[in-house]
């Protein structure tokens, strides 16, 4: 039997089945195929806790954790209202092709109109044709204003940690006098 639920962060089944649903994906091809550090482990839960605009979901198959998704809520300064960016989305392997996927979505949509958001945003791998085609059949279509312009594409900056950062500066200063 197939169930979709919102994840309580204080209950520790559910953060335990969020943590290795979250570290399955990481080890997938889709997910950059390298395992969560042990930070993440073991801070996962706690950080997200201290963030009242995350919301997760986990789908379970007779009890046993199938899927998962971490959403992040954020604003559409256009529409001047709440929107739900869907941040990690996957379904265990053992599960795929069985309708988990489709099933977390329309929770995920049904939430969405719930909570009176404006729309739902994710982002998917340019190969990932499989991901592309639910999304897709759930009524998601690529991102642009004017077909003149394109489709928008996403971008990322890693920054280096402030605290290293700080350092580094203050060794600089010492350095120069």
């Amino acid at each position: 039997m197939l169930t979709i639920t919102n994840v309580d962060l204080n209950n520790p089944t559910h953060a335990a089945d969020l943590v290795r649903m979250l570290n399955m994906y990481a080890l997938d091809p889709m997910g950059g195929n390298e395992a969560l550090s042990d930070y993440a482990k073991a801070n996962l839960i706690k950080e997200l806790k201290q963030r009242n605009t995350v919301r997760a979901i986990l789908a379970y198959v007779d009890e046993q954790a199938a899927g998962f998704a971490i959403c992040i809520e954020g604003f559409s300064t256009f529409a001047c209202k709440s929107l739900l960016n869907i941040h990690d989305f996957a379904v265990h392997p053992d599960f795929r092709g069985q309708g988990v996927a489709q099933r977390m979505m329309q929770h995920l949509s049904t939430l969405s109109e719930q909570l009176g958001y404006c729309k739902m945003t994710l982002e998917v791998l340019e190969g990932n044709t499989r991901a592309q085609n639910l999304y897709r059949s759930e009524g998601f279509a690529p991102y642009e204003l004017n077909p003149e312009f394109g489709g928008a594409i996403i971008m990322q900056k890693k920054i280096i940690a402030s605290v290293v950062l700080r350092f580094s500066l203050n060794q600089a200063g010492d350095l120069r006098g």
